[in-house]
């Protein structure tokens, strides 16, 4: 598989490429160039195909002219101990939980995943690269858990003076590890706006193999893929109708790797989510993209720090206007219907939802009418565990989950004790000396 631009389709590079140069200086983002038909094998998988099986297997049939099966199955091995889980909840409807991680985000199969096949490519030729990342919490955490042990990667992680969370002391690099964090006199868009800063400099980009670990990386984006095929392992001897997904729509990510997976031949009928700025109802009841309306030529470059994937989703439709209005079904859903579909989940199902779940669940809900028209199933799609937003359910609920050990554990502050920066000249300073 070769990947292009979003602005520029003259553009071919391979994967190695995509993931080690991740933002194309046309400023746009990497997309899938073409995708292989795999629906006789995505019939062929069943409820005791394992998740990192199903992981190889689709590295491999995208990636195949620059790893071999062999390899494939190897990164996926390597990068998945853990799996999302399948669970029906009643008839027609299932929650696919992405949040069975050491974090308890759904962050870490792709950080995993991307870590992984970058450390392969690297070992292969002979290269090192470094994360540059800003985090305030499971993101560094888990970045940091990926890469222990690897001989290619570091990451260079800013913080906000006081959040450093996750990290130990083997990890930094002044004990010999792969983490160099630096904490910032500011706030996270401080630190966001120094790490734009860093990227618009190329020299500096070129200078210490800048990537990043969000999913302005096709790399990081890529194995969101697999949680689609995974679940409709699981749904397929269990459902006989469509199949729907009901999300948060976040950055778009997830969104967009199902369409990609689709793409593929996977069978499913759409996505309800919940509107928003840019994801809009018209008239008719169809989705709209209100991005669509500037012309591409005419924005600002794609962010490295905080990557929206909507100009990904643009692209898929581009070709077919008429096809968003058959995949994306957007609902209006207001604070009452969240907190009401909170309290839903839990009577009706002994589920705790965090705000974003239960904002997908009510859009869900108010589409009702078109699902049991279809007699179709739903897939509610639970992205973190609930217990990092305890808050919210516990305001709504009166009560909340407890966080689990392994969460509470690898989320635990962490001293630094080192000085403060405020510039990005001082982080590259920082960097200089201690990488």
């Amino acid at each position: 598989m070769k990947f292009t631009s979003t602005r520029d389709s003259s553009q071919h590079v391979n994967f190695a490429q995509s993931v080690l140069d991740c933002m194309p200086l046309d400023g746009g983002l990497y997309i899938p160039e073409n995708f292989a038909d795999l629906r006789k094998w995505l019939l062929y998988t069943n409820e005791k195909t394992t998740f990192s099986s199903i992981a190889g297997t689709l590295t491999s049939a995208c990636i195949n002219d620059e790893f071999s099966p062999i390899i494939c199955e190897t990164i996926a091995t390597r990068a998945f101990p853990f799996s999302p889980k399948v669970r029906r909840l009643d008839n027609n409807l299932f929650t696919l939980e992405l949040y069975h991680t050491p974090t308890g985000s759904h962050k870490e199969f792709g950080i995993s995943f991307l870590v992984n096949c970058l450390e392969t490519i690297l070992t292969m030729t002979g290269q090192t690269a470094t994360f540059l990342d800003v985090t305030v919490g499971e993101l560094g955490a888990s970045l940091a858990r990926a890469i222990r042990g690897k001989k290619h990667l570091k990451a260079v992680l800013l913080y906000p003076r006081g959040f450093v969370r996750g990290l130990e002391e083997s990890d930094f690099v002044w004990n010999g590890g792969n983490v160099l964090p630096i904490e910032l006199e500011g706030s996270e868009h401080a630190c966001h706006e120094i790490v734009r800063e860093i990227f618009n400099d190329r020299m500096a980009v070129e200078k210490y193999h800048l990537t990043v670990a969000n999913t302005a990386n096709i790399g990081r984006l890529m194995p969101q893929m697999f949680f689609y095929p995974y679940a409709f392992s699981r749904l397929k001897n269990q459902v006989s109708g469509d199949i729907f997904y009901a999300m948060p729509c976040g950055n778009y990510s997830n969104m967009v790797a199902g369409l990609y997976s689709w793409r593929l031949a996977l069978p499913l009928s759409g996505f309800i989510c919940p509107t928003t700025d840019e994801i809009k109802v018209d008239m008719q009841g169809n989705c709209e993209i209100m991005d669509s309306i500037v012309d591409i030529k005419k924005r600002e470059k794609a962010d490295p720090v905080s990557p929206s994937n909507l100009e990904r989703l643009e692209e898929i439709f581009a070709t077919n206007s008429l096809m968003i209005k058959h995949f994306v079904y957007p609902a209006e859903v207001s604070k009452a219907a969240t907190d009401e579909a909170c309290r839903k989940l839990f009577k009706d199902y002994n589920v705790y939802a965090n705000k974003s779940t239960s904002r997908a669940f009510a859009a869900a809900l108010a589409r009702k009418e078109m699902i049991d028209e279809d007699e179709a199933s739903v897939v509610l799609v639970m992205r973190d565990h609930p217990a990092l937003n305890s808050e919210y359910i516990r305001h709504t609920l009166g009560e909340a989950p407890e966080i689990p050990e392994r969460i509470s554990q690898a989320l635990q502050h962490t001293t630094i004790d080192r000085p403060c920066v405020s510039t990005a000249e001082e982080v590259l300073l920082t960097m200089a000396d201690e990488l």
